[in-house]
């Protein structure tokens, strides 16, 4: 099995898990990255790490720009599941948003910035 993998038991797929992020769940941003995120609870117990990724359409209309992006975000979240999971923990949903209307230079930029937001809601 991949250390480093992002099989699909962690995508965010369900409608009602999406649902419940969206009414529960707590938002952070670092620089051009937002995300929401819900901790598993009593009330509600979630199993496992599932973590979603949303580019918006209204800033980049083209499908190739956004579907770019959304593979960034993903590649960061595989390459550092252990700076994710030491700040918000193994049993959470989350969904990572690109908030700027520029497009990110280098996987580099995305990389830092995902790692900036794990810092900042671990410290």
């Amino acid at each position: 099995m991949k250390i480093n993998g992002y099989p699909s038991r962690e995508k965010l797929k369900k409608k009602s898990e999406i649902d419940l992020l969206f009414k529960k769940g707590k938002w952070l941003s670092a620089e051009n990255m937002r995300i929401i995120y819900f901790s598993s609870s009593e009330k509600y117990p979630i199993e496992s790490c599932k973590i979603g990724v949303s580019v918006s359409k209204k800033f980049f209309k083209k499908a190739v720009d956004r579907n770019r992006i959304k593979r960034l975000l993903r590649e960061s979240y595989r390459l550092n599941k252990a700076t994710y999971f030491d700040a918000f923990g193994e049993q959470t949903l989350a969904m990572l948003f690109w908030i700027s209307k520029d497009l990110p230079e280098h996987f580099s930029d995305v990389e830092k910035q995902f790692i900036n937001l794990c810092k900042k809601k671990k410290g």
